[in-house]
């Protein structure tokens, strides 16, 4: 097939737009669209440290180069990355997250699971099983994360979530009846940075391509213990679904936008947990899943 816009070979078919683009007129269509984004959300003004939550893989590593070429001239921000160990045997190896931001030329951190609560995700595992291992996995880790970004004088975490999983995240909380996390808005807290996500109007297979294209090394493994995380069905369903419906996956990210607009603004103020003193809004859920570890 030939690029609709200049008839060189296209490298892609967009089923929802009709376009099949060539390399050059991807990208520019793909930085277009997450720069409009960011734009329309106020997410990257002067003055901003952006800590990027740098996990190895193709979005988080497409995400950190998009934002270094984007933002890196500017001297009024800078872009670091992060990256937490959760302690998963053959999973996380931090050298290649090192290794990536080393050539992107940013500061790299990087913390554990084990340092901070004195056990691994393993150790978790072989506690309690693997059936809600990504929920105790999922709360660790922001923690550890929002700790070591406000430590390291970040402003906002950038996340590289895509299109797909924020269409799947709606699509869990309907399934689950979660009317609360389905209506939640991001609260704005004295210790708890915002949280930004440049890539969520890009489809998964669109930052794959370009992760393949503007960068490498970066992992293509899974989580072992994802299989048994809600996810995995909602996004085989949703996958199939939106092959014959392509805008699908837009519209439930456009419906949760829309029932968020017409929900007032939650005034309830952040307060340190006693054990930890990390901000938590209600019961911290870390210092409960620490208690019931080791209880």
């Amino acid at each position: 097939m030939k690029c609709s816009k200049c008839g060189q070979d296209a490298v892609l078919f967009q089923r929802y737009s009709g376009l099949h683009l060539c390399e050059d007129h991807f990208t520019t269509d793909f930085e277009t669209k997450v720069k409009k984004t960011i734009r329309k959300e106020g997410w990257i003004k002067s003055g901003d440290r952006i800590a990027v939550a740098l996990s190895g893989g193709k979005d988080s590593t497409a995400l950190l180069y998009f934002l270094k070429k984007t933002f890196g001239i500017r001297r009024d921000v800078e872009i670091s990355a992060i990256t937490i160990d959760e302690g998963i045997s053959g999973y996380r190896d931090t050298q290649i997250c090192k290794d990536i931001a080393e050539s992107a030329g940013v500061e790299f951190r990087t913390a554990s699971i084990k340092e901070h609560f004195g056990i691994t995700l393993d150790g978790i595992v072989a506690k309690k099983g693997d059936r809600l291992s990504c929920s105790y996995c999922g709360v660790l880790r922001r923690q550890i994360l929002n700790k070591t970004a406000r430590e390291s004088g970040a402003t906002k975490i950038a996340y590289g979530f895509n299109l797909d999983d924020e269409a799947q995240s709606v699509l869990m909380n309907v399934l689950r009846g979660d009317a609360e996390s389905l209506l939640r808005k991001q609260r704005p807290a004295p210790g708890m940075l915002p949280r930004i996500k440049p890539f969520k109007m890009i489809p998964e297979r669109e930052v794959a391509l370009y992760a393949r294209i503007h960068t490498g090394g970066y992992e293509e493994r899974g989580c072992p213990y994802s299989h048994n995380a809600l996810r995995a069905d909602v996004r085989g369903i949703l996958n199939q679904y939106n092959y014959s419906h392509p805008a699908t996956k837009y519209a439930l990210l456009n419906l949760n936008e829309d029932l968020k607009s017409g929900i007032p603004a939650d005034n309830t103020t952040a307060k340190p947990c006693e054990i930890c003193g990390e901000p938590v809004f209600g019961r911290c859920r870390v210092c409960g899943i620490v208690k019931e570890l080791k209880g």
